[in-house]
């Protein structure tokens, strides 16, 4: 198996056997990773103990620069081997090095992450040294200046199949730490979300020519992959042209009856605030900002959505309310009531969602959704967003669903538990009295 970083300097590796997972003792004998082991002492053998922090850092680099690409694959078939594991464990996350992992590998299990003794247990320097060879020159120095980094990284298999990781290099406490998360292969098919038609019909293009459309959560709670459910329903129903602008790009489209461009931040452009602006000119029908993440990307994307486009785009945050109050928030106060104004002339739909234990072990998708009709439109306007939750929880019949009915939904269908459609609910309150309703005790 052979893996490579996906980075102007990354060459790819020669093509290996594909690591197979298996049951080991600690300290794992695997020969994929006794060969890594070799590389790794003679690696960090050369580090001196006077030296620490960014430079040591900066040391391992050029100890890297220097390597033979062979010698370098031995480290980088490590760290496939690790991701290979991920797919018999049914794993989405997988994080390793830094202070925090104590030397293990992590992953991360329908929602519990846990470490992994049978891989067995790594230094700091040689976490440094596996987490700096999936990553090439240009990568590092941004890496040593911002502290942070985030790329994609490619796994190619032996059957000629390839997966994707979206994955995130950090300090912690002087050390490298790195997570991973794997990218499906496939695109859930947006009738598995359960949306009412007229949110469809918000959705897409072939019905809604304009309008922000939000896609809400917290980190792990599938955005992404709502997000290109959506992506892919209009790809599929509609002749358009679609701008992806991500950080980085996790699932790659194939265009079908729409053109699709995937623009990478770092890669293809520099920011988003510049990959909106660029978007405009190249006569988009839809465009994807991957997250609003600072208030000059929050204008951009109105301004954008103002002049006609039809924007999707996502936040971390946990209510449809909540989503309202961070976009007028996050700008300048000067600007707040021109925003306010501007959104609620805008905003077409907020999806907000989580992923909650499932009674079968897995995960289920729990979600908010709030359409901009012209009751929600005024409140947002008025500044009376206190106002909305009452407006999703009796909008039922449009397609508007609170994230406590949702829940409740679950619940009455056997699919999660009480106590967990209780502890995932933003109204303690609420969900409690909607319980009580069916009989069911709301408890504390």
């Amino acid at each position: 198996m052979a893996v490579q970083a996906q980075n102007p300097e990354a060459q790819p590796a020669a093509a290996t056997k594909p690591a197979q997972p298996h049951v080991a003792a600690p300290g794992d004998q695997s020969p994929v990773l006794q060969e890594a082991r070799k590389v790794l002492k003679d690696a960090t053998g050369q580090l001196p103990k006077t030296v620490l922090g960014l430079e040591r850092q900066m040391m391992i680099g050029d100890i890297l620069g220097r390597m033979d690409e062979a010698v370098k694959e031995k480290l980088r078939n490590a760290i496939n081997y690790f991701l290979t594991k991920m797919f018999s464990n049914s794993a989405s996350d997988i994080d390793m090095g830094g202070y925090g992992s104590q030397g293990f590998v992590w992953y991360r299990v329908f929602g519990n992450k846990k470490p992994d003794p049978t891989l067995g247990k790594y230094t700091p320097d040689e976490m440094n040294v596996l987490i700096q060879s999936v990553i090439g020159d240009r990568q590092r120095s941004f890496l040593y200046e911002n502290r942070n980094l985030d790329f994609s990284h490619m796994l190619y298999l032996e059957s000629g199949e390839f997966r994707r990781f979206r994955a995130d290099a950090y300090f912690d406490l002087d050390q490298l730490a790195l997570n991973m998360r794997a990218i499906n292969n496939a695109v859930r098919p947006i009738k598995n979300m359960e949306l009412h038609p007229n949110v469809l019909k918000t959705l897409s293009l072939a019905h809604t020519k304009e309008g922000l459309c939000l896609v809400t959560g917290i980190t792990g709670s599938g955005k992404s992959s709502s997000l290109d459910s959506i992506i892919d329903a209009n790809n599929h129903s509609v002749d358009g042209h679609i701008v992806i602008i991500a950080s980085p790009i996790e699932y790659v489209h194939k265009s079908d009856r729409c053109i699709i461009r995937h623009r990478e931040v770092g890669r293809d452009v520099l920011s988003f605030k510049d990959g909106a602006v660029q978007a405009l000119r190249q006569d988009p029908d839809i465009i994807m900002i991957g997250e609003l993440r600072d208030p000059e990307t929050i204008l951009t994307a109105l301004e954008i959505t103002d002049s006609g486009h039809k924007v999707f785009s996502t936040l971390h945050t946990a209510s449809a309310v909540e989503s309202i109050d961070r976009i007028i928030g996050e700008t300048p106060p000067i600007e707040q009531e021109r925003v306010r104004n501007r959104l609620a002339d805008t905003l077409r739909c907020v999806i907000s969602q989580k992923l909650v234990p499932s009674l079968d072990g897995k995960r289920v998708l729990a979600k908010e959704i709030l359409l901009g009709v012209p009751s929600v439109r005024a409140a947002i306007k008025n500044n009376n967003t206190s106002e909305i939750y009452q407006m999703i929880s009796e909008g039922g019949e449009l397609g508007m669903t609170t994230m406590e009915q949702d829940l409740k939904r679950l619940y009455l269908q056997k699919k999660i538990s009480l106590e967990n459609a209780i502890n995932y609910s933003n109204n303690k309150r609420r969900i409690q009295q909607l319980l009580q309703v069916q009989g069911a005790p709301g408890g504390e």
